[in-house]
């Protein structure tokens, strides 16, 4: 049987900024650009307590907390944060794959250092991680990846949860339908409609039931509503897209589609910065009313060397959209791809200052 931990820092970017400056501590920060076009990088748990989170628009953010901090990403620093992280990691197992600059999934089935459990090794770790860098940290433990990312986030802040092999059915048979990942407001909605709440009422459908209502998303709710996860724990895998997409509650046409895209191309930005890598190739993606899915994309001579640029790119291919004009959208989402490692490309220092 694996053992897989889940390790989340908490309310990271935020974090690192009220431990370095003394004067944020207790209260509401915000990472964040001020302005109408940008999105909220990371919340501080006191401003968490107005409503505010991750992705939001910072002006909704400003909003709901007035007396609000905001501070300008530093992802130089985070990144050098998240490297010593990512070394305490590696002391207790190769098998360490970065989802991000703040969480990670640890295989310690065969650990390097001989500890009595699974729960014991995320215990050093997150004291590890707190003599440190004076930073808190929250784990998953579980027999696969599934579990351990819904482990992670059950005793957030400063906590972890254990889910063992055989209390998995227990566990999972009341959790409401949108704790899997991927399970939006509009799955949601569609599976409510089925009379589905809760993983347990999910587990009364067929593979092929689900399959024939939502594709191959429907076999991987089938397995998830029973806690299947065959899924490795990879270290070192190279990011071959990062995208951003919303989904509206109703159609759009092509031209009321511009302050969606602008949002979404900070949001794929900012993922593209946490990352390390750069993308050449700019993608736009629709899905219409008739849930048939459109992609354009562009590859310019040179990487896109600024989030104007990018945003830019992105909102030029709605040109190449060549549908009727009256055809309304039910989605559009904004991607980066063909990435390739910073060092690789050469490229000076500042490549991806959103700020300028």
């Amino acid at each position: 049987m694996r053992k897989i931990l889940h390790i989340d820092m908490d309310a990271f970017y935020a974090s690192v900024e009220q431990r370095d400056d003394p004067s944020l501590r207790g209260k509401p920060v915000v990472v964040a650009w001020r302005g109408a076009r940008s999105v909220v990088c990371a919340a501080s748990y006191e401003a968490r307590k107005f409503g505010v989170r991750s992705a939001m628009p910072a002006v909704r953010a400003e909003r709901l907390c007035p007396q609000a901090v905001f501070v300008a990403p530093d992802f130089v620093r985070y990144k050098a944060v998240s490297k010593q992280v990512r070394e305490i990691f590696l002391r207790h197992t190769d098998l360490v794959e970065p989802l991000s600059l703040d969480e990670a999934y640890l295989d310690v089935t065969a650990p390097r250092i001989e500890l009595p459990s699974a729960t014991a090794i995320a215990e050093t770790i997150r004291a590890q991680i707190r003599d440190e860098t004076a930073l808190t940290a929250s784990a998953g433990v579980a027999p696969n990846k599934f579990l351990a990312k819904i482990a992670s986030d059950w005793n957030k802040p400063d906590g972890q949860f254990v889910i063992r092999p055989g209390q998995v059915e227990a566990f999972l048979t009341p959790l409401p339908v949108g704790r899997i990942p991927g399970v939006g407001k509009v799955m949601q909605g569609r599976l409510s409609e089925l009379g589905i709440a809760t993983v347990g009422d999910l587990r009364g459908f067929s593979a092929e039931e689900l399959e024939q209502r939502f594709g191959s998303f429907g076999r991987r709710l089938h397995q998830r509503a029973r806690g299947i996860d065959e899924r490795a724990v990879e270290p070192n895998q190279p990011v071959q897209s990062i995208s951003a997409e919303d989904t509206f509650e109703q159609d759009l046409l092509l031209q009321e589609l511009a302050p969606m895209i602008r949002q979404l191309a900070e949001k794929t930005w900012l993922a593209a910065q946490r990352s390390g890598r750069i993308g050449r190739t700019v993608v736009l993606k629709l899905k219409t009313a008739q849930f048939r899915i459109i992609t354009r994309s562009h590859t310019p001579e040179a990487p896109p060397t600024s989030l104007q640029q990018f945003t830019a790119i992105a909102l030029s291919l709605c040109e190449r959209v060549d549908l009727p004009p009256l055809t309304r959208y039910r989605l559009v989402g904004v991607g980066l791809a063909g990435f390739r490692d910073r060092e690789e490309m050469a490229i000076q220092d500042g490549l991806f200052d959103v700020g300028s």
